[in-house]
């Protein structure tokens, strides 16, 4: 396995720098963090950029890309300070790109363009977390109309994308399989019988999210996103590669932590001398780049895994729930060196220290990645 960059990672990385320079110094993220407003400038920035379609098709006007180039880029994303959020759509706009009608990929598509959410995600509910089979949100036709009755949980991106790609149970279900029960379903977030409510969050401020009311939502027919009873199977294709983008938006995270502690180790004096010349200080900073590395290498080699066809189901939960712990312990490890100014709103270890804790419960928790994993090694051995 080779893991140099090539010359056009190599551009493209440094093109995204001097961007990021230009359009998302940390005094614009400090800002919006505070206001708790949404980047848009950056987004914009990243959109005039072509990175909103970076790995989106040629026939949707996208630019095809590698799973290791989207990785790099999403790292470095996060390595310079920017939000986790900000890139990915790529990978998020898949099930409508495979599953989607004409109608509803050219609507997903003109919001990408844009630099906008397509869509929020409509899957998680207040009994439904890691155990999306008990998702209770329902579909029930009634005079010819579709009617979608439920209460979704912790959605990001409800008060600004206009559409939520649902999952629901048919209300008359008759499937012996309970699996087939689901289907999804395109939902405009401004009918009649929506209603979002913001939740308040110790951390994540620059991006909304909401419970979302579904009160007797009234759809057609033409709003069935792919197969009726194949919901379940079509939102569970791509869940090991967003696993993985939230691995690499980690160990850039991780690295940006590191690299401000670091410098701060280098030119904080204490008792007449660098607190990084005390012994202490060096085996964090050591054990930071041990953590680090191991980050990096398993991102990496995920994403080569991906590249060339090779299952990931045990690589990709592994590299989540490792990347979501150690990148974590970076961040508390550095705030601790940066001592009370990291416990400070002017630094932004603080903000990475907030932020990364969310990794370890969405796109899948700790004890869901270890029973993902771990049932996936066992059987191995069977």
């Amino acid at each position: 396995m080779d893991f140099r960059l090539t010359e056009e990672q190599e551009l493209l990385l440094e093109s995204l720098r001097e961007l990021m320079r230009r359009d998302c110094p940390e005094t614009y993220m400090k800002e919006c963090y505070e206001n708790h407003e949404y980047p848009q400038r950056f987004i914009d920035a990243l959109t005039a950029g072509g990175f909103g379609l970076l790995g989106v098709p040629e026939e949707y006007g996208g630019t095809p890309a590698d799973t290791v180039t989207m990785m790099l880029v999403m790292e470095e994303i996060t390595k310079n300070g920017g939000p986790h959020f900000s890139f990915g759509q790529p990978l998020s706009i898949k099930d409508m790109l495979e599953f989607g009608s004409p109608e509803q990929i050219e609507q997903t598509m003109t919001a990408v363009k844009a630099g906008q959410a397509a869509f929020v995600l409509g899957f998680t509910e207040p009994q439904a977390g890691s155990d999306s089979g008990a998702i209770a949100t329902t579909f029930q036709r009634r005079n010819g109309k579709v009617y979608i009755n439920g209460h979704k949980s912790f959605m990001s991106n409800a008060l600004r994308a206009p559409y939520m790609l649902c999952l629901a149970r048919d209300a008359d279900e008759t499937a012996a399989d309970k699996r087939q029960a689901f289907s999804m379903w395109w939902l405009p977030m401004q009918k009649p019988g929506v209603k979002a409510e913001p939740l308040k969050k110790i951390g994540w401020h620059m991006l909304d999210t909401c419970e979302v009311y579904l009160d007797d939502v009234e759809l057609t027919e033409k709003d069935l996103v792919g197969k009726e009873g194949d919901g379940f199977r079509q939102a569970m294709i791509n869940f090991e590669a967003e696993r993985l983008l939230i691995a690499a938006g980690l160990l850039g995270s991780a690295e940006c932590a590191f690299e401000d502690a670091a410098r701060y180790a280098c030119q904080r004096v204490q008792f007449g001398r660098p607190i990084g010349d005390n012994q202490l200080i060096q085996l964090k900073i050591t054990q930071m780049k041990i953590k680090i590395e191991n980050m990096r290498n398993m991102v990496y080699k995920c994403a080569w895994e991906i590249d060339n066809k090779i299952p990931v189901r045990i690589s990709s939960a592994l590299a989540k729930l490792y990347c979501a712990q150690a990148a974590m312990e970076v961040a508390d490890d550095a705030l601790q060196i940066m001592g009370g100014i990291g416990y400070t709103v002017d630094c932004r270890v603080s903000r990475l220290w907030l932020d990364t804790r969310v990794h370890r419960i969405g796109g899948g928790t700790d004890e869901v990645m270890i029973h993902v994993a771990g049932r996936a090694i066992l059987k191995n051995y069977r």
